[in-house]
């Protein structure tokens, strides 16, 4: 029983940790502290059951088939297509493609729009503080094309440099592709000015979403990205999972990504036509369990309410940034105003990977290293950092954990 009143809210905590039965489990004799939310989130017993439901009971191939088990898996997985569009108030469950993951559809947008849309002279813009996932296909795609990488600067506290970005859109410009929330420095960005000021010059956006989808609700025909992509891990759902949302008019313009099944409407050996939206992006047999599953997350997210889980998130960071301040030697790396489920930080000299070892010794789960983001571990002049990231079913006492065994690492190590 949680007894800070910033804390409380009329969520059942102990409850809702009953669903998630990896919660229950001892590592090294101690409960298990799960604090590496941003890298993975840990899955309900009814996304564990609707997987294993579909192949227990329906297990079929989709879009192929007149006979009941296709019939039944089919409608499962275009249900799931619609609670997508649902969660993100897409205009169109067409406009929901399913992926392997944010990096799969990044690499889908990022391929497509070089082969049509990207030539020698022209630039791409991405910030300081994106993952890996979301820099290496626009080298890529620019190497391939001729055209340049532009990186947005950032602040010492991790916040983008909006006046700089907005002196880069200039005519060469012809896609800006950018964080949601830092997965390394928690920053939330202002995703609707990046947008707004983009589409005054006729700049199509791509918004990765990883980081953001599971603590912020995302309305995305108010805030108007051309593309969206997010991973379904991410958001309480199976691995090998994710989504791009891409507006209707963007995803006829790019051409297919990938060939094979169900993305054809008709296939001779002189032309092929390409199947309607979403299908012409979901070449071969996909991941129909997992999306089925990503679905029942997202239902179970709506059952406990997102306005419910923000709140609960946002009292959990504050508690948890102001207990972590009182650490001798505590260095946040980034610490921006407007921040969201990421805390991460180096005390005195300690190498992360050494607190990261002695913290799981003591049960307590969390990231370490430079999190796939490398360049931004240049510009802070770190070797990494450990990154504990929070969610709803955390608690007060698993903060007070951490916080306790950061300063028992700490003692060892000094």
């Amino acid at each position: 029983m949680e007894h800070i009143a910033n804390i409380t809210t009329g969520l059942d905590i102990a409850q809702i940790r009953k669903d998630f039965p990896i919660l229950q489990q001892q590592v090294h004799g101690k409960p298990l502290v799960y604090f590496d939310n941003g890298a993975t989130t840990q899955k309900p017993q009814v996304v564990i059951d609707a997987e294993a439901r579909y192949y227990e009971e329906y297990n079929s191939n989709v879009h192929r088939g007149v006979h009941h088990l296709s019939q039944v898996a089919t409608d499962a997985y275009e249900k799931a297509r619609h609670i997508v569009a649902g969660y993100i108030n897409a205009a169109h469950s067409h406009e929901i493609i399913f992926t392997k993951g944010t990096t799969d559809g990044i690499n889908l947008v990022a391929n497509t729009m070089s082969r049509r849309f990207l030539k020698a002279g022209d630039s791409v813009i991405i910030s300081s503080m994106e993952h890996h996932s979301n820099i290496v296909p626009w080298q890529i795609a620019c190497e391939e094309a001729g055209a340049t990488l532009k990186v947005i600067p950032i602040t010492e506290k991790g916040e983008l440099r909006m006046d700089v970005y907005e002196s880069m859109l200039d005519d060469t410009v012809k896609m800006v592709a950018v964080t949601y929330v830092s997965n390394t420095l928690g920053t939330v960005n202002p995703v609707q000015d990046i947008i707004a000021l983009a589409h005054a010059r006729n700049i199509p956006v791509l918004i990765d979403a990883a980081q953001a989808i599971q603590h912020i609700s995302i309305d995305v025909q108010a805030l108007q990205p051309d593309f969206l992509v997010f991973s379904g891990h991410k958001i309480y759902g199976p691995t090998g999972t994710g989504v791009l949302y891409g507006t209707t008019e963007w995803l006829n313009k790019l051409p297919p990504y990938q060939g094979g099944g169900d993305m054809i409407k008709t296939v001779t050996f002189a032309k092929t036509i390409y199947n309607e939206l979403p299908y012409k992006f979901e070449a071969g047999t996909p991941n129909i369990a997992g999306s089925i599953a990503l679905g029942t997350a997202i239902e179970y997210l709506q059952q406990i309410g997102l306005p419910e889980i923000q709140q609960r998130e946002e009292a959990l960071m504050a508690y948890a940034m102001q207990e972590l301040r009182k650490i001798d030697g505590i260095r946040f790396i980034g610490d921006a105003q407007n921040r969201s489920g990421v805390i991460s930080f180096l005390v005195h000299n300690i190498h992360p990977f050494d607190m990261g070892e002695l913290l799981d010794q003591q049960g307590i789960a969390v990231r370490t290293g430079h999190h796939c983001t490398e360049p931004l571990m240049d510009l802070f002049q770190v070797p990494g950092t450990v990154r504990a990231s929070l969610t709803f079913y955390n608690t007060k006492e698993e903060i007070d954990k951490l916080v306790a065994g950061v300063k028992r690492a700490a003692s060892m190590l000094l």
